[in-house]
């Protein structure tokens, strides 16, 4: 993969987008602006809609407004794991869907909901040419990956929750769509899968995707990304805006050697402040009612505090100690990589791993950086063989219904 140019590394990265880190300490001034609704408001509004600029890639080189144009229809949209805001839609246009009138089969019926915004984590401008609605030039939000919906109206189609990975996207299959790309090149992008995206492809070559990481319950934690890079969301935010969407702006990091400068102008780090105060007050979500054993996850509970020894590293109300250290890759069960990929962590600032704070868990599977864990039950297995914790098959089973229960 090293050897593949390096914008269409980047296009591998881009799909990870913006919703996760920055240059500053977020610990008191920014915590702050969390208190000012308008601050939040403005946030939202950058998170769902904001492309930093970053039309230049997916427009003038990808040429993925095209691509919309001459062959995604909805239900090609919806079949890679695009989203749809029904609340976007009007009357008219819900009308038309449920009698069929409006056709799903249709790329104009794509541009038409671009042109509403109503495409979660797409920014499409729409011109007229010649009497029809012309898709000109499209780009990437925040929220592409990063929210999804809650599936009211119709599979894929409903009311968007932030913060809430979207695991039903295929980020590789949506580059693959580009016209630009080899045979080969699509290959590789086509072998990620949904809910997985690799955000340092395009900068060292090497393949090895992660899982979509949740948005939401950050507020507290200083350790934002999995290897714990930066000390806040506005890092990552300015890492991924920049040199995976392709943002106009510039991101230098000089533990990993990265420096990149996009296009004359910044339209990012303006942004950073109240797009981290937005994303601070995503709350992780709770489980849904029935959905664990509350006896089972008493007796849970005790096994993760006691012989199961989970509250070492998973500790305090965010169930994470990542404010107070990192770990090496030789304490984590989630490695090896799968396929043979090299260590994450050796690819990162840091060469560390954080630990994964647990509130929400229940609803962002699959589990670990890598996604090797299909289920909270593979998750407790895994432990349970590696660290020689000696649980019994009751144990384990209760284990699983007290993280269900977080």
């Amino acid at each position: 993969m090293a050897n593949l140019p390096r914008w269409t590394r980047l296009a591998a990265g881009m799909i990870a987008l913006g919703s996760l880190a920055a240059c500053s300490h977020h610990h008191s001034s920014d915590n702050d602006l969390t208190q000012d609704p308008a601050t939040v408001e403005k946030g939202k509004q950058i998170f769902r809609f904001e492309s930093f600029g970053d039309e230049t890639f997916w427009t003038d080189t990808l040429h993925m407004n095209q691509v919309v144009m001459s062959a995604v229809d909805p239900t090609t949209a919806l079949s890679v794991g695009l989203k749809v805001d029904s609340e976007a839609l009007p009357a008219a246009v819900v009308q038309g869907i449920q009698n069929g009138t409006i056709s799903l089969t249709s790329p104009d019926t794509t541009v038409a909901l671009l042109k509403l915004n109503a495409v979660v984590g797409l920014k499409g401008t729409v011109e007229s040419i010649n009497g029809k609605d012309t898709l000109t030039h499209l780009g990437t939000t925040c929220a592409l990956c990063h929210s999804t919906v809650d599936n009211s109206f119709a599979p894929g189609i409903g009311k968007r929750l932030d913060g809430w990975p979207n695991h039903d996207l295929n980020p590789g299959a949506i580059i693959a769509l580009s016209p630009v790309l080899t045979a080969a090149q699509k290959a590789v992008y086509n072998s990620w899968g949904k809910g997985m995206y690799d955000p340092r492809f395009n900068l060292d070559g090497k393949n090895g995707p992660q899982v979509i990481p949740p948005a939401y319950g950050l507020a507290g934690i200083h350790k934002i990304t999995v290897t714990g890079d930066g000390d806040d969301i506005a890092y990552w935010n300015r890492y991924v805006a920049v040199t995976q969407m392709g943002g106009h702006g510039s991101f230098s990091e000089p533990r990993t050697g990265v420096n990149v400068v996009n296009g004359p102008d910044d339209q990012v780090s303006d942004k950073l402040p109240a797009l981290q105060a937005y994303q601070l007050t995503i709350a992780a979500p709770t489980p849904p009612a029935g959905s664990f054993d509350p006896v089972a996850a008493a007796r849970g509970k005790a096994l993760f505090n006691g012989q199961a020894r989970c509250s070492t590293c998973h500790s305090g109300d965010n169930f994470t100690d990542a404010n107070d250290r990192l770990h090496l890759p030789s304490e984590v069960v989630s490695e090896p990589e799968p396929n043979g990929a090299p260590s994450y962590a050796s690819r990162s600032a840091t060469k560390m791993y954080r630990t994964a704070p647990l509130k929400g868990l229940w609803q962002h599977a699959p589990y670990f950086h890598n996604g090797s864990a299909a289920t909270l039950d593979d998750v407790v297995k895994t432990y349970n063989t590696r660290d020689s914790l000696g649980l019994s098959s009751a144990d384990m089973s209760d284990l699983v219904q007290y993280l269900k229960s977080l």
